[in-house]
């Protein structure tokens, strides 16, 4: 990571941090098993690792979802969420800047982006509750996390043309990975 970047890099890494922290906080819908819910919050993970590249996404995606469980009181998730998240946020960072050439491609990094969301957060998250909670409250929680993963998919798939209207936006999307 460069650490002589421009300053609106750094500010909207923030922002998105803050934005994930708001969108996972915002609507809660509870699920079965392990006491989590569904949240839009997946979606803004998924736009962290596109718009921001692989770098400072995680850095927004982890940061934003790690607070979001902090402040709502799940603080044993806090690190789960971090690795979660930053890892999706990353992994989409770097399918959209080795696929994304085209604006087709780059749709198609946004879904192959979404598609990792919903197996890292299905799987990462199964695997971090076993042991917390014991395989079947685990796997209770499976379907809802694949829920909200192919939510965040849909909803960043929908935000993606609005966000790129935004020329700051734009600008920063097409320099993290040039």
């Amino acid at each position: 990571m460069n650490m002589n970047t421009n300053p609106k890099k750094l500010v909207m890494t923030a922002l998105f941090a803050a934005l994930a922290c708001a969108a996972t906080m915002s609507i809660r819908i509870p699920t079965p098993g392990t006491g989590g819910y569904i949240h839009p919050g997946d979606a803004i993970v998924i736009l962290s690792g596109v718009i921001l590249g692989p770098s400072y996404g995680l850095l927004a995606a982890g940061i934003g979802s790690a607070m979001a469980d902090l402040l709502g009181g799940y603080f044993i998730y806090v690190p789960i969420t971090f690795a979660v998240k930053g890892i999706v946020a990353w992994i989409a960072g770097i399918l959209y800047h080795k696929l994304g050439k085209t604006s087709g491609s780059q749709y198609m990094a946004l879904i192959l982006g979404g598609v990792t969301d919903i197996i890292m957060v299905g799987g990462g998250y199964f695997l971090c509750e076993i042991p917390l909670y014991g395989a079947s409250a685990a796997m209770a929680s499976v379907p809802a996390n694949l829920i909200q993963g192919l939510s965040g998919l849909i909803i960043a798939f929908a935000l993606y043309p609005i966000l790129l209207a935004v020329p700051d936006i734009r600008q920063i999307t097409h320099h993290s990975h040039s």
